[in-house]
């Protein structure tokens, strides 16, 4: 499945005493451009777009939906042949919601999920909530996004309400499609240790990037991780809830991979940023042997400032990518993200400076990149070789 993605992160973020809804589909001209966005999905020879509707437009209160966008947007992928991987939340929330704080909000969100499960029946591929682990640590504990926390309690409160929100969705949309599959697109992070003496605490931070995932699929975690958990606001209730709802047969583990996944643990218990270390194969081997789902590279990309780096990237992920596979790895697919360039992600959305970030297949005027040739190419090549249409997905879950 080669796949692109139009971004559509939506976070609020507070700048200047003023506080601002960061849409990239405005800030991209995806909006006025969407059909000339979708003909370029086409003239790269992809057939699968990670793609989803301005959910905080969308969900005008509780019960009330805004379906113009979607309609216009879905039936034309549906006419040219694109098969959507419908992304329903990608990092913020209708305002009369609130934040992720919103214990109310994953039962609303369901609902959401099952109106558009029978708006569009014949849409099979869905991520509900994109990128929980980013969700929760750039809203409620790094104080970026959304309800701009900086806490374990503030963490692990979001974490719960986009987990349930993803499980219940997920079963909203069941309902309606028994046959949908869901993608996750969660980022595969790993920390690194500086000196022994930060050992103890990467190792509570490699444990702590999977609890999106253990939540999501029902997966027993360690008694630190439980404890962590319910030091900081959730229940016993909550966690047995998981364990009880999971649809695990019905997903696979999308995983994201950046340049900026991988961190330095130092000595003082502070992050970095350590850079490409281990690479994609090493980090998603781990997840794999974690979760034994079959597995897409759902995101990934490099900024191409100047250069061949992008082009550099993208031959690396895929050859990683294939090294997997022939290692016994299930792979269903790989993307690129996005079609086209994005705005103020090299600050990731913080700020709102208009900035360019040269990370698409497309830049803004819709020109195509030296990574975009790249990718048709590679493309053309390895289309036929391994074809996994949508309608083939579900033998890889039995």
């Amino acid at each position: 499945m080669f796949a692109t993605g139009i971004e559509n992160s939506y976070p609020t973020i507070e700048q200047n005493g003023h506080r601002k809804r960061i849409d990239q589909m405005e800030k991209c001209g995806h909006y006025e451009r969407w059909e000339e966005d979708f003909h370029l999905v086409k003239e790269m020879g992809i057939e699968f777009l990670r793609y989803g509707p301005p959910y905080y437009k969308c969900h005008v209160s509780p019960g009330v939906y805004d379906w113009d966008f979607a309609d216009a947007t879905f039936n034309k992928l549906q006419e040219m042949g694109i098969t959507p991987i419908v992304d329903l939340n990608h990092f913020g929330v209708p305002d009369w919601v609130g934040t992720y704080q919103n214990n109310e909000w994953p039962h609303y969100f369901a609902e959401y999920c099952r109106a558009f499960a029978e708006r569009f029946p014949w849409i099979k591929l869905y991520t509900p909530v994109n990128e929980i682990f980013i969700a929760a640590l750039f809203s409620a504990q790094y104080g970026w996004w959304n309800e701009q926390l900086c806490s374990d309690r503030g963490f692990v409160t979001a974490l719960n309400n986009l987990c349930k929100a993803n499980v219940m969705g997920m079963h909203s949309i069941l309902r309606i499609a028994p046959d949908a599959t869901f993608i996750q697109s969660e980022s595969s992070e790993y920390y690194h240790t500086q000196e022994p003496g930060c050992a103890h605490y990467a190792y509570f931070l490699n444990h702590k990037r999977f609890l999106p995932l253990d939540l999501t699929y029902g997966r027993e975690i360690n008694a630190m991780m439980y404890e962590y958990l319910l030091d900081n606001g959730m229940t016993r209730a909550d966690y047995h809830w998981f364990r009880e709802n999971q649809v695990k047969a019905s997903c696979v583990m999308g995983n994201d991979y950046y340049y900026t996944n991988e961190h330095l643990v130092c000595s003082d218990e502070g992050v970095q940023g350590s850079g490409e270390i281990f690479g994609y194969y090493v980090i998603t081997e781990q997840y794999y042997q974690r979760y034994r789902l079959p597995v897409m590279h759902t995101e990934t990309n490099f900024a191409d400032w100047e250069g061949p780096a992008a082009v550099q990237w993208l031959r690396k992920e895929w050859a990683n990518m294939q090294r997997l596979q022939l290692d016994g790895v299930p792979i269903l697919g790989f993307t690129w993200y996005s079609l086209t360039d994005q705005i103020d992600w090299d600050v990731a959305l913080r700020e709102e400076n208009n900035r360019v970030h040269p990370v698409g297949l497309y830049d803004l005027d819709r020109k195509i990149r030296p990574v975009g040739e790249e990718y048709k190419q590679l493309i053309r090549k390895w289309a036929d070789i391994n074809p996994t249409p949508s309608g083939t997905l579900r033998p890889f879950l039995l």
